[in-house]
């Protein structure tokens, strides 16, 4: 029984991983592009990196609270995580704006500071997961108890 639960657990946990993975890639995927084309028609580092933030934000939320974790988070938590990682990203973001200036090209630019905005956010991945997992969406004594019925062997 121990190893079925634990094989139960471990699959749980990969489709959950995978899950969180996949609502992530959407959601980078929109929000890079915000940023890469604000950037891009001169919007400032700080602005473009907010309304990528943004447009990224809400396809996150909505996935991963009804197809990752199929319920409601706490608000609170999840509100700072999101805003953190924000803060984060405009402060990564603006500091290589202000590097990148010598440079003349402004693809280059642009392709360095976009870079800049999609590693801050690939470095947060799994911190986010987890903050996610254990805070936002963390199972309560509230929730009900998931029944397996047993396969005869």
């Amino acid at each position: 029984m121990r190893a079925l639960t634990k094989t139960y657990l471990s699959r749980s946990r990969l489709l959950l991983w995978a899950k969180y993975s996949a609502s992530s890639v959407i959601a980078t995927v929109v929000s890079q592009v915000a940023f890469a084309l604000c950037y891009w028609f001169g919007t400032a580092a700080i602005v473009a990196t907010l309304v990528a933030w943004l447009a990224g934000a809400i396809p996150n939320y909505v996935l991963n609270r009804r197809w990752t974790w199929g319920r409601s988070g706490q608000k609170l938590p999840y509100t700072i995580i999101v805003v953190g990682s924000a803060v984060t990203a405009i402060v990564v973001t603006s500091v290589t704006d202000r590097l990148v200036q010598p440079l003349e090209s402004h693809l280059w630019k642009t392709v360095l500071v976009s870079g800049s905005y999609l590693g801050t956010y690939a470095v947060l991945f799994i911190v986010k997961f987890v903050l996610f997992d254990r805070l936002v969406f963390a199972k309560t004594a509230a929730d009900p108890v998931e029944v397996r019925t047993p396969v005869a062997t």
